[in-house]
């Protein structure tokens, strides 16, 4: 087959696009291996910067514990076998952290058994059953929800919740464990909504076809194969709540109390570590003091159990992890 030959217009037009081709500037390599060279110690710089603040955290709140239990007051069998922690009592000062970690426990236990099942339920809603439209308004809201300060929750708590609970029962006092958990249980509620949801939608189409295809109801579809397929994500996102729980601030040192004992009574005024934190960092006490030391003991206590959490979020993520093709 012979080629037609080209018109004398397309042969200039093609000679056109050859020279401004050719005109082009070519690339300097130095420069693109300069370029590449800075984003790559760039993001190594970042990652060291992160490590360089995760440690220097560890180290302070290690170093300053140590200076805590160089006290001759201070005796770690006192600190991690007593629930009575009174460290402004003059001589009869105690430095139980029971006390404190028992008010920890109950606020959070209250807040989990109101966002993980609320959270959950939701979740799979917006996932499975909501309608586009209905998602579209609802995950707007969860997201206000999420960016509400915690100090707006601690109010909440003190104004609403409270006074809400001493007209239901008259044994609730001004400032209780229940207001306080139901309030950080609302503050969790979009954390574990948004990530379950993510967790639920990940789980491929497919495994809802093969659920539809033997027959299986929606209801079916959901609880049998959906939720377990997504049970890592799930976890995970338990886990996140609950360490958010166990570090919430503002709201425990508004609503809570400021009273240190180990409870399980949620109508009767507790202390939390972050409460007792941020009771110790107000001034109040003097800088080189072993009731100032004890707000490094307390912190490193909080970082270890959130250590725990991770760790344990870590070992559920692998034993659970679906991989799909």
């Amino acid at each position: 087959m012979s080629s037609v030959p080209l018109s004398d217009s397309e042969n200039h037009a093609l000679e056109q696009r050859v020279g401004q081709y050719l005109k082009k500037p070519r690339r300097n390599l130095s420069l693109i291996r300069i370029r590449e060279s800075f984003f790559f110690f760039l993001l190594i710089g970042c990652g060291l910067f992160s490590l360089l603040v995760t440690v220097s955290i560890v180290f302070v709140l290690f170093s300053e514990t140590l200076e805590f239990f160089s006290a001759d007051e201070v005796t770690l069998s006192n600190f991690i076998g007593s629930a009575r922690w009174n460290p402004l009592l003059g001589e009869t000062k105690s430095f139980g952290i029971w006390g404190l970690i028992s008010g920890t426990l109950l606020v959070t236990g209250i807040a989990m058994s109101l966002a993980l099942p609320l959270g959950l339920i939701t979740a799979i809603y917006l996932s499975e059953y909501a309608p586009r439209k209905v998602r579209d308004v609802l995950k707007p809201i969860l997201e206000i929800l999420a960016g509400i300060p915690t100090v707006v929750y601690g109010f909440f708590a003190l104004m609403t919740i409270t006074p809400f609970l001493q007209w239901l029962h008259d044994g609730f006092s001004v400032y209780n464990a229940m207001s306080a958990g139901i309030a950080v249980g609302i503050l969790c509620f979009p954390t574990v909504c948004s990530l379950a949801e993510d967790a639920l939608r990940a789980v491929p189409q497919a495994l809802r076809d093969g659920a539809f295809g033997l027959g299986g109801t929606k209801f079916d579809a959901t609880i049998k194969v959906i939720v377990p397929a997504a049970l890592s994500g799930i976890v995970s996102a338990f886990l996140l709540a609950i360490a958010r729980a166990i570090g919430e601030t503002m709201i425990v040192a508004l609503a809570a109390g400021s009273r240190p004992q180990a409870t399980i009574d949620p109508r009767e005024q507790i202390q939390t570590m972050t409460g007792f934190m941020v009771q110790m960092s107000g001034g109040d006490v003097s800088n080189f003091g072993t009731e100032y030391y004890s707000m490094y003991a307390v912190a490193f206590t909080l970082f270890l159990i959130t250590l725990t959490l991770t760790m344990i979020g870590n070992l559920v993520r692998r034993k659970f992890r679906e991989s799909y093709e």
